[in-house]
């Protein structure tokens, strides 16, 4: 009865149930428990396909044809501020047609996304605040610009916990190193540490290469089971003489999960257990791969999984944005575009909220040849953060939906604009939250992830 009891302790306490200290021999859970949201949500799980550096707008999403009624002309709007000097029009070179019964309009840049075109909400509306790189990044990731903040991925897994007590609930893959502001896109800020984004350099293919120290190469997992409880309790032991610190909390936590990472990462990471059709619709290449470990990561009960693209080679084309796009785009394009249907072909699209989009866009006019970067060229675009085009699928969002307009020459928001504050409202609404009751005190003061700003843009909610 004694072993019942304490089985039936360590279940419940697996489930999220709180189990008195006396039945369960510690007086806390695991803070990635799955967790219930303040109502009913249409998304369980989130995918952010990141495009680091601003794709241009006018070039993917939001086909601008008064553009080339101007072309090598000053645009007959006054004053466009930009970061740079900028000159005349500049159309897209790429051609724009209509796909899907919503007859939405998509560039050839990205052909197998358009396939799926009436499963997606395109937000052509978008704006931010600054032009730069840096705070842009961190106000699409943490909703700040400056300070500290958790980031949304954060906020995700601490309202709702992982599915998945053997992998982190927050994934955040890059290949080839971190982007600009490095791990603050993926920061918990000032939410206990278990919630930040476990960084995976996926250029990598080998396990002990893309997660370091998976594997213990000196000790026997027996071994390590009977080291970590020790440790466990030396660490609990210190811990309560603390006051509950969040930060010792946190690193006693991550010895736990990187102890059961060892058998349930090595089987989501390698897509070679994948049938061999499955990876030839996503196709080759890096991206491919980590978008094909994106979806395995979901199935396996992960909560969030960022997937970056462009960081070693970003989406900030200042000059040659024809040859540069089109080579990003063929990049991702397939398996994004495959990634959709398998989603949806498993039933899983429904309920599983896909984003895609930059920190900013690009200007629909020319940048001019500036010293020491795109010197002599005159065939690129400079950063616009009035108006940019983000997307998203599955979740609950409505399908085959345009939202909001830029102006005739797609330089800025004109027609229900969304700032980026709005959008983190209606991705935490989709998931069950209001994101004015989504909140953490730290100093004195209850935050949240859209700060004192935000409306849930429910156009974009089916």
């Amino acid at each position: 009865m004694g072993m019942g009891a304490l089985s039936l302790a360590s279940l419940m306490n697996a489930t999220g149930v709180f189990v008195p200290e006396a039945a369960a021999g510690q007086d806390s859970i695991s803070p990635l428990v799955p967790k219930s949201s303040h109502f009913p949500g249409k998304a369980k799980r989130v995918i952010h396909l990141f495009m680091n550096g601003g794709p241009s707008h006018v070039d993917t999403f939001d086909p601008k044809p008064s553009l080339q009624k101007y072309a090598g002309k000053p645009l007959p709007t006054a004053n466009l501020r930009t970061e740079r000097k900028t000159g005349a029009a500049f159309p897209s070179p790429f051609k724009f047609a209509k796909h899907g019964q919503s007859g939405i309009e998509v560039s050839e840049l990205f052909p197998h996304v358009a396939e799926s075109i009436d499963d997606i909400a395109v937000i052509r509306s978008m704006h931010a605040d600054v032009p730069n790189h840096e705070p842009s990044l961190l106000l699409m990731n943490c909703g700040e610009a400056r300070l500290i903040r958790p980031s949304l991925g954060s906020w995700v897994t601490y309202g709702l916990g992982s599915e998945n007590q053997n992998l982190p609930g927050f994934i955040a893959m890059c290949p080839g190193g971190y982007p600009i502001q490095e791990s603050q896109n993926w920061q918990s800020g000032f939410l206990p540490g278990v919630y930040q984004g476990t960084y995976i350099d996926t250029q990598y293919t080998r396990i002990e290469k893309l997660i370091e120290h998976i594997k213990n190469n000196y000790s026997s997992i027996p071994e390590q089971r009977a080291q970590l409880d020790l440790l466990q309790q030396l660490n609990e032991r210190h811990r309560k003489s603390r006051d509950q610190d969040s930060q010792l909390e946190a690193r006693i936590q991550s010895f736990e999960l990187a102890y059961r990472m060892q058998m349930d990462a090595s089987d989501a990471f390698d897509v070679s257990r994948e049938p061999e059709h499955i990876r030839k619709m996503y196709g080759e290449g890096t991206q491919a791969r980590q978008i094909l470990i994106a979806r395995r990561l979901l199935e396996r009960g992960v909560r969030f999984v960022q997937v970056w693209h462009g960081a070693g080679q970003p989406w900030d084309n200042h000059d040659d944005i024809e040859i540069n796009h089109r080579k990003l785009a063929k990049q991702c394009d397939q398996a994004i575009g495959a990634l959709l249907r398998d989603l949806k072909h498993r039933g899983m699209l429904e309920d599983t909220l896909v984003i895609w989009g930059g920190e900013f866009g690009r200007t629909p006019t020319v940048e001019l040849p500036t010293p020491g970067s795109n010197a002599g060229k005159i065939n690129g675009r400079d950063h616009n953060h009035y108006g940019f085009t983000m997307w998203m699928a599955g979740g609950g969002v409505k399908g085959g939906y345009v939202h909001g307009a830029t102006d005739e020459f797609g330089f800025q928001a004109v027609e229900n604009k969304v700032h980026v504050h709005d959008i983190h409202a209606t991705i935490l609404a989709l998931l069950g939250f209001d994101h004015e009751k989504l909140t953490f005190r730290n100093a004195g003061r209850d935050f949240r992830l859209t700060d004192v700003q935000g409306h849930v843009v429910q156009e974009l909610i089916a």
